[in-house]
């Protein structure tokens, strides 16, 4: 009966009686309709793994990604941060006359940032002897501050009987505020790309921080041109003069800006530069 029924279903046609068929057949027939099954719920599965693959989206990221990614990141941000301590601090110049110009026993020094001007009195002995000029800055003494009018009324500031060159010192600072909202906006990009696993935004967040790194730049470039300018304008008061630590920082944020949009734009590439340069032994073997 069962030797019957299995070359029934093998070969489509009934057994004549008479054929004998031994247990044996019987038993390799159920072998053979199992060994189906499981063979084709093996192929199921490969099936299901393989489209589980390739269902995933083209720009999702890996973790490995993610991490190169907050490491370019960590590296803006702290050009960012470098940026806001340059803009909001008004130590990007230092004025000084000679420490007994004015035959006192104290002196009179300056220094000024984008936005406002501050003059402080120091005492003459607390000044190094070596040192000709009134200053440094930080040293202790009284110091008034007052903020510039270029931006409301459009006057220019008189320091040392010296005047400022209004256009220059603002164009260096529309350079800077439009730098720093492009580090807003490369900073959204990158979040959104961390957020989402889509790496389409690094370009974006690439030519932000490029850009913002080479405006804070020419910004410092056109400070000390206004400098220079403010310089010229009289010379009944010798100055002594320098950048100070502001212009430091915001010099440092522009490179930290600019590496840290080209490790983005190396990310966003679609092969690695370093393996297309350097090629593994194996590979360039073969």
């Amino acid at each position: 009966m069962w030797s019957t029924f299995f070359l029934h279903e093998e070969d489509g046609r009934p057994v004549p009686p008479g054929v004998g068929v031994g247990p044996g057949a019987g038993l390799l027939g159920l072998t053979g309709v199992m060994g189906g099954r499981g063979a084709g719920a093996g192929a199921m599965g490969v099936k299901r793994r393989a489209n589980a693959l390739t269902s995933r989206h083209p720009g999702d990221m890996s973790e490995v990604q993610k991490g190169k990614i907050k490491l370019a990141f960590f590296v803006a941000i702290v050009g960012v941060v470098l940026t806001v301590l340059g803009l909001g601090t008004e130590y990007w110049v230092e004025l000084s006359p000679p420490k007994n110009f004015y035959n006192n026993q104290t002196c009179l020094s300056a220094h000024y940032g984008l936005w406002k001007g501050c003059s402080r009195t120091l005492w003459v002995a607390d000044i190094d002897p070596e040192r000709e000029s009134c200053g440094p800055a930080e040293l202790p003494g009284e110091s008034h501050c007052n903020y510039f009018k270029f931006y409301t009324t459009g006057e220019n500031a008189v320091i040392f009987q010296k005047t400022t060159e209004k256009s220059l010192n603002v164009a260096a600072a529309m350079m800077a505020l439009f730098g720093l909202f492009l580090m807003v906006m490369g900073a959204i990009c990158i979040t959104t790309a961390l957020s989402k696993g889509e790496s389409f935004f690094l370009k974006p967040a690439s030519v932000c921080f490029v850009l913002s790194g080479l405006l804070m730049l020419l910004s410092l470039t056109v400070f000390n041109q206004s400098v220079l300018s403010f310089l010229a304008s009289d010379h009944s008061v010798p100055l002594h003069h320098e950048l100070s630590w502001s212009v430091s920082c915001i010099g440092c944020a522009g490179v930290m800006l600019i590496l840290g949009g080209i490790l983005f734009l190396l990310l966003a590439l679609p092969f690695s530069p370093w393996r297309r340069c350097f090629p593994p032994k194996n590979e360039s073997d073969s």
